[in-house]
């Protein structure tokens, strides 16, 4: 048979017209040439396979791409298409699977032809299958896919025969026809191939009762419309073994359980890539040589891919080297005024050489003017990450890492021999980077940008969950399985948890369910936005990536997510949110309230070495402080006692567990404490690791000491680099351990050194900073500290407003601000607006006092809030009424007022309040009338009935519970005299506790963690009326109270306390729930609410 013409037919017996009429007649014929013998020896052919659906067709495939491509390999399989329906999302990860085993990737996707289609649900759909013969066709696919998507809700998508017409001409075309009559299936074919000028019929045969039919219909099909017939296997799984997984997906997907899946699933496992003498016994040997000839048209490989950068952003007349080098050295003139340093000068171009080499000129003119976008809406921005090695991203105001005054390593960053595009990534303010992202959008166009994706996959609660629905327990027990699972928690603690709910994890029906919820663990869910990842083209985006909206309105986002852009070496621009910057602007803002008239304070106002500043460090001082204040780096500061700020970097560094697993910690703090000798191996080494005291706390040094030490290229170490970060999940460490100890030992070093240098690199495993990206976050850290320090009100102020960010609450926030002397008042119809505010202080030269905002109420939305504040401007309110009128407040809002204590200052107290906002008639249609043309309508008096004000108790309960915190009593204070805490130790207390001294401590839960490398033990923070209690649970005491410390608000401990320095934890031994000692414990377990963090 010739292959000059792909829609040859495959030869058949010749038959006459009237047979060809009568096909079951031929049928029989064919059947017996083609089916006949199934014990018959067969050598195998060529094959490939055309129709493959993975777990990135959601809830559809039950094999990950990888899986399909590795066993299509090993199978012998000459090709494999990864089709997902009307999705690319799983082409790189098979496109990098591929490259490894060497077997030809298809690139092409699955559609459902909607209006081709039955109503019938019994009646399968037709399927069209498109695959990419070139780049262009590729293009025409991923360009289809991005259409359909973009018109319809996330996560759907509608094809009718319009959408066939034009676009797509070089496009491969395989159609699935089965169930449907055959005058409609001709008629659907007819149009079909008006349309694809490339076609095949595909047939599947899967012993399901419907080979036979399926059969005729194809041939008929075939001789009617003079197309081809291609096998096609309709691949779901890799192994058969994977089916039962795939029934448990499809009941996922449609809400019932595997009992009553029926003809919903398939009737076997035949939807499997199958060995292919068991295809030949199947199918005749022409539709299986079809595979092939189409699978040598398809030449495109996803290596042709080409990130073009956009070009709009040079001026005509020069270019984008120039332009880049006018602004690198613009910007460097604007940092020193007084001269650029000449190593800076010598700094800057060696990079601009390097960036001109791998012409990266267009990325950082994007970046650079994204940011220029921000600065001039004055948003406070910052890059960090690698990028801050770059003295060029700090002459373009991209970073704020001065090269004059860091060790800076341009290799992390971009290096010749890695070959790939450098990853920056720039902080905004939280609450004003969605216009950042409108601007990319509206500069560039919504067919140029669009987001990362990034995949949800399954964790153990949402597979607790879905699998559970799927195999039939009930959701009740699922309900309590997944509550008893802390966040921590790994799989293999399920058997546990399920004889804590009642259940045998040895009977059949749990055995089933632990069989699927293991296997379905990390498969993918869905796709969603990645936090602030931009792809931006100089072309149509979907030309190179499908493109689809996101859940949230506005936003757009690419079918790939982060690696599999690093796989492709795609540029990707970090546009992230971080919620200091906007505390730091609003307190900025606030700075100056005591000094009317003063110009407001700035980022570059603020004194470099501060020792104030640096005091309040050395105690632990740092709730609110960025990145310092947590229970750990709390405890690290006053060890650590930073005094400058190149001390701020390596305590931003030093608690990650990087340097902890690499056992870098104490020996850096012995060393700085003068208890340990410094010592070095080289003068080499001694240039690398001297500022860390001979200890590797950073990546760079790392890198250069694979350089220095070892003799290794930037390239290669870079790649070490690499492997360290991903040699826990993936390994690939190992083989860099010889060439690292060789390359040091012939360097004179040590098989010692050399040995517990590579143990410390393995630390990293457990993820490190780059110095780089510790000092970008080191100068947040000293900014935001010196706020607290020095204008403390306008600190707490701006925090309070940037929440919900953090660690902390606003009911600790608050406590912390008045520990540090600050006036808090309360919620005031009267005088409070939306953000909280300054007030001047009682006193004269004490500062400014801290109002709290309405944004405080829970259930009270900002437009209200704005209603109040504006009718406030125009008349005073007397009462509840004149409140209602002039904000045009209705019932539920005048409700949260009152419940609040907002109300207070017009009728005394919450009870009254209650009370006067329930009398409150609807304003009549005349005075909604008066009111609309500007008259104020004027309220009649209420009989007036007075109610007794609330307890201190019920004030308590009521402000935790309508505003999350309360300036009156803590409740502790309010149950210190109960006869059961006698004895008990207040947290100021534990200051004057002995080392060892076994103690007993009550107070309210605020915070639980868990650090990775913490072997299980459990941080807890205990509040009481006095401060805070720093608990550590070690994991035998957690799994004997364990549903007591997840679940308790108001604990009891015994426990023994414990002393560095400075530093007191209590170590927990026995742990009681408290709840019952407040009289109403359901208003309890609703109002403390506890943060759980990571």
């Amino acid at each position: 048979m010739s292959t000059d013409n792909p829609h040859q037919r495959y030869s058949t017996p010749a038959v006459s017209t009237q047979i060809r009429d009568q096909v079951p007649l031929y049928l029989g014929k064919y059947l017996g040439q083609h089916f006949g013998n199934p014990g018959r020896h067969i050598l195998p052919i060529p094959y490939a396979e055309l129709h493959c659906i993975s777990n990135y067709s959601f809830l559809r495939g039950a094999s990950h791409p990888e899986e399909l491509v590795q066993q299509a390999s090993e199978m012998g399989y000459q090709a494999i298409a990864i089709t997902d329906e009307c999705s690319y999302s799983g082409l790189v990860k098979a496109h990098k699977t591929a490259k490894a085993c060497g077997v030809k990737l298809i690139c092409g996707a699955e559609f459902i032809l909607q209006d081709l289609t039955s109503n019938n649900e019994a009646t399968p759909p037709s399927r069209l299958i498109l695959l990419a013969k070139n780049r262009q066709s590729y293009g025409q696919i991923s360009s289809l896919i991005s259409k359909l998507r973009r018109r319809s809700e996330k996560g759907s998508y509608y094809l009718g025969c319009a959408d066939l017409q034009v676009g797509l001409s070089d496009c491969l075309a395989i159609w699935v026809c089965e169930g449907q009559p055959i005058e409609q299936l001709k008629n659907i074919g007819a149009e079909l191939k008006t349309l694809l000028p490339r076609l095949w019929i595909g047939l599947g045969l899967f012993h399901d009762g419907q080979d036979l039919s399926k059969t005729a219909n194809a041939l008929t099909l075939s001789t009617t419309l003079n197309l081809p017939i291609v096998a096609v296997n309709d691949v779901h799984t890799h192994i058969p073994q994977r089916q039962p997984l795939q029934d448990v997906v499809t009941a996922i997907r449609l809400k019932t359980n595997i009992q009553e899946l029926g003809y919903q699933g398939f009737c076997n496992a035949e939807r499997t890539l199958r060995p292919i003498e068991t295809l030949q016994q199947l199918y005749p040997e022409e539709m299986l040589r079809q595979t092939m000839i189409i699978a040598d048209q398809c030449e495109f490989s996803m290596d042709e891919l080409r990130y073009q950068y956009p070009k709009d952003l040079v001026p005509p007349h020069l270019t984008p080297s120039a332009y880049l080098r006018q602004l690198t050295y613009d910007g460097a003139r604007e940092r020193w005024p007084s001269g650029i340093p000449e190593d800076t000068v010598t700094l800057i171009e060696k990079e601009l050489d390097l960036i001109a080499q791998l012409h990266y000129e267009h990325y950082f003119l994007t970046v650079q003017d994204i940011v220029q976008f921000a600065r001039s809406q004055h948003i406070l921005c910052q890059g960090r990450g690698s990028a801050a090695n770059s003295a060029v991203c700090y002459c373009l105001f991209i970073t704020e890492v001065d090269p004059a005054r860091m060790h800076l390593l341009f290799e992390r960053f971009i290096s010749m021999e890695r070959q790939e595009p450098p990853d920056i990534d720039v902080d905004f303010e939280h609450e004003r980077r969605e216009e950042v992202i409108q601007y990319i959008y509206k500069r560039y166009g919504r067919d140029r940008a669009a987001l990362a994706a990034t995949l949800i996959t399954y964790r153990p609660r949402s597979a607790i969950r879905d699998v559970g629905k799927a195999v039939g327990l009930d959701s009740g027990v699922l309900d309590l399985l997944s509550k008893s699972l802390a966040w921590w928690d790994k799989k293999d603690v399920l058997d546990e948890r399920l004889r804590g709910i009642g259940l045998d994890p040895q009977s059949p029906q749990t055995q089933q369910f632990l069989h699927f919820f293991e296997a379905i663990l990390g498969f993918p869910r869905h796709l969603s936005q990645h936090v602030g990842g931009f792809v931006i083209s100089a072309g149509p985006l979907a030309q190179l990536v499908p493109v689809e909206n996101a859940s949230m309105p506005d936003r757009t986002v690419i079918q790939w997510d982060k690696e599999d852009l690093e796989t492709l070496g795609l540029l990707k621009i970090d546009v992230l949110a971080l919620g200091m910057l906007t505390a730091i602007r609003k307190a900025l803002a606030l700075a100056q309230f005591n000094t009317p008239g003063a110009p407001p304070l700035t980022i570059q106002d603020i004194p470099a070495e501060d020792p104030d500043t640096y005091a309040m460090l050395q105690r632990g001082d740092s709730v609110g402080v960025f990145q310092v204040e947590s229970r750990a780096q709390m405890a690290m500061l006053p060890r650590l006692k930073p005094h400058n700020f190149y001390d701020l970097v390596i305590e931003v560094a030093i608690v990650r567990p990087g340097p902890i697993q690499g056992d870098m910690v104490h020996p850096y703090l012995r060393r700085r404490q003068g208890l340990e000798p410094v010592s070095y191996a080289s003068p080499g080494v001694r240039r690398v690791l001297e500022r860390t005291l001979g200890i590797p706390i950073f990546q760079e040094q790392v890198i250069e000491l694979a350089m220095v030490a070892a003799g290794f290229s930037a390239g290669e170490a870079d790649q070490l680099r690499r492997a360290m970060a991903a040699w826990k999940k993936r390994g690939g460490l190992d083989h860099f351990e010889a060439k690292l100890v060789n390359g040091m030992r012939e360097r004179g070093h040590s098989q010692e050194f050399a040995e517990r240098i590579f143990n410390q690199m393995k630390g990293f495993g457990e993820y490190g900073f780059p110095e780089s990206h510790a000092a970008s976050f080191a100068l947040l850290v000293y900014i935001s500290a010196w706020l607290k320090c020095h204008r403390a009100s306008a600190f707490y102020c701006g925090l309070l407003n940037a929440l919900p960010m953090g660690f902390y609450s606003p009911s600790q926030l608050v406590q912390d601000a008045q520990r540090h002397g600050v006036e808090v008042r309360p919620l005031d119809v009267c005088i409070s607006a939306w953000d909280h505010t300054l007030e001047p202080p009682t006193r004269a030269g004490d500062e400014p006092a801290v109002r709290l905002g309405l944004r405080m109420i829970k259930g009270l939305n900002a437009e209200a809030a704005e209603r109040i504040t504006q009718a406030r401007l125009q008349q005073p309110f007397s009462n509840a009424q004149e409140l209602a009128r002039g904000a045009d407040l209705n019932d539920q809002q005048l409700g949260f007022l009152a419940r609040s204590g907002a109300l207070s200052r017009l009728a005394g107290h919450r009870h009254q309040a209650h009370w006067d906002v329930t009398g409150i008639a609807a304003p009549l249609p005349l005075e909604q009338l008066t009111n609309s043309h500007g008259a104020a309508a004027s309220p009649k008096p209420q009989d007036a009935a007075l109610l007794n004000a609330p307890s201190v108790t019920e004030d308590m309960f009521n402000d935790y519970r309508y505003t999350g915190l309360t300036l009156g009593p803590h409740p502790m204070t309010l149950l210190r005299e109960h006869p059961e805490l006698k004895g008990f130790k207040r947290a100021t207390e534990l200051e004057y506790c002995r080392t060892g001294q076994m103690i007993r401590i009550a107070g309210v839960v605020t915070g639980r963690q868990r650090p990775g490398t913490a072997s299980g033990v459990v941080f807890l923070t205990l509040e009481d009326e006095t401060g805070n209690t720093n608990m550590v649970i070690w994991a035998t005491v957690m799994e004997r109270f364990r549903a007591v410390l997840l679940q308790g608000q108001l604990l009891k401990f015994k426990g023994v306390v414990e002393r560095e320095g400075r530093v007191i934890h209590v170590v927990a031994g026995h742990v009681e729930n408290a709840g019952h000692l407040l009289n109403d414990s359901v208003s309890a377990t609703r109002t403390f609410k506890s943060r759980d963090f990571h």
